[in-house]
């Protein structure tokens, strides 16, 4: 693939999208496989850069698996317990690029048992804030050291959490809770794990206790304020684990279809869904499409008109992305979505990158510091979207095509974060003019 891609407009969208695996199940999934006693086989594991980050650090941990020719079956060989380096004595550097999947639970995965590990990434990685994961680890008895800039990777890990009492933020990043709940389990004391003001991204802490589940752990919690770790936990492999296809990358296909007409079907997550960001489908449908559900499969087709939400998107950071280029093609804006300062800390800052470039297809933008309101342009122009390497940028804003414009995306790579074919497939549903 070149350094950009052009999309001609599409006329209409119609066809099948079969969804590659979660990639927060995904990294979840292969986490608590390498600490558990047992053997599992992951199913439909997604093949991407965030998940291949996450396979080269447990092979430099030690960890043996067996990847299928497609990459797609992972049968991993449990460790039984807290995850710790080859060597204890020798210092082991890794590097998880900008995975946030992969460095904000390996930290807390790593802060348990005696070694000297380095965690980094790439630049964009150590720009990404994760001081309120370290104090909260600090807090159970881990020893963490920032090695460049406080509250910045890269970070220095040498064991020592042990559990009791902590407190985190909630309102920065879920991904911050999860880590700590997949670890504490591990430690050698029970650990309480008290909410500091309101917790962001609820639902990516509910996928989390389900596979903990499904690897033989259960957390309780005092209405996500207090959670309780039972220490001294082992995860037992499931034998086989069937990983749900993406939710967050099924929402830019529905959304086309929703847009443009026709009618898509993605396959690989339905109604019984774990995943939070499956709530886009009744957004979709209250914006006037229409909606069929199965049990491993998501159909929508274009209602009569397309209308604006106002929506507090808290819960679905990762598919208001979505929402947020739809509201191109309502006529009755503007879009409004609130509560999103979590976009700031992501691959990049979101809010400010998704404000820029749709002012750049026409539509009026105003940015707060936690909330976009964005009023429809009378045409869409046609323009070279800047993807900021965030694979999610890159593919919600090649929903603008579905216009009359030429759009150009930059950087397409950066899909391959999450989902490498995704231009494949949408050009596979798309009929052009």
């Amino acid at each position: 693939m070149s350094d950009f891609i052009k999309l001609d407009p599409i006329k209409k969208i119609q066809g099948v999208v079969y969804l590659p695996g979660s990639k927060s199940i995904s990294n979840r999934a292969l986490l608590l496989a390498a600490q558990s006693v047992g053997t599992t086989r992951l199913i439909n594991l997604l093949d991407s850069g965030d998940v291949r980050c996450m396979l080269n650090a447990l092979c430099n941990l030690g960890v043996i698996f067996h990847l299928s020719k497609d990459r797609k079956i992972c049968t991993v060989n449990g460790v039984g317990g807290a995850l710790q380096g080859r060597n204890i004595y020798n210092k082991l550097i890794i590097s998880v690029e900008n995975a946030g999947t992969v460095m904000r639970p390996l930290l807390a995965a790593l802060s348990i048992k005696p070694q000297d590990i380095i965690l980094t990434g790439n630049a964009r990685m150590l720009k990404r804030p994760i001081s309120h994961l370290v104090e909260a680890l600090r807090q159970g008895g881990a020893y963490v050291d920032y090695m460049e800039h406080d509250q910045y990777p890269p970070i220095r890990l040498n064991g020592g959490y042990c559990g009791g009492n902590i407190k985190i933020k909630g309102n920065i990043s879920s991904q911050f809770l999860s880590s700590i709940l997949m670890m504490a389990p591990l430690a050698p004391k029970d650990t309480c794990i008290k909410i500091e003001g309101m917790l962001v991204s609820k639902p990516y802490i509910d996928i989390t206790l389900s596979v903990m589940k499904s690897f033989g752990v259960y957390v309780d919690h005092e209405d996500y304020r207090v959670f309780y770790c039972k220490g001294n936990s082992v995860y037992k492999s499931p034998g086989s684990y069937l990983v749900e296809g993406d939710a967050s990358s099924a929402s830019y296909f529905l959304a086309a279809s929703a847009i443009k007409g026709g009618t898509v079907r993605t396959i690989g997550v339905g109604r019984d869904s774990i995943q939070g960001d499956i709530g886009f489908v009744n957004i979709l449908e209250k914006m006037g499409a229409i909606i069929i559900w199965g049990e491993n499969y998501i159909e929508c087709s274009r209602g009569n008109k397309l209308s604006a939400v106002d929506l507090d998107a808290n819960e679905i950071p990762d598919v208001a992305m979505t929402l947020a280029v739809m509201a191109l093609f309502v006529r009755d804006g503007p879009m409004i979505l609130r509560n999103i300062y979590n976009w700031r800390v992501k691959e990049s800052d979101r809010l400010s990158a998704m404000a820029t470039e749709l002012q750049k297809l026409g539509a009026i933008v105003k940015e707060g510091l936690d909330f976009l309101y964005i009023f429809p342009p009378i045409k869409v122009k046609s323009s070279c979207i800047h993807t900021y390497d965030d694979h999610r940028i890159a593919m919600c804003f090649s929903l603008a095509a579905l216009s009359d414009a030429h759009i150009t995306i930059n950087n397409p790579k950066c899909t391959y974060k999450t989902f490498p074919d995704f231009f494949v497939q949408l050009s596979n549903i798309s009929i052009f003019q």
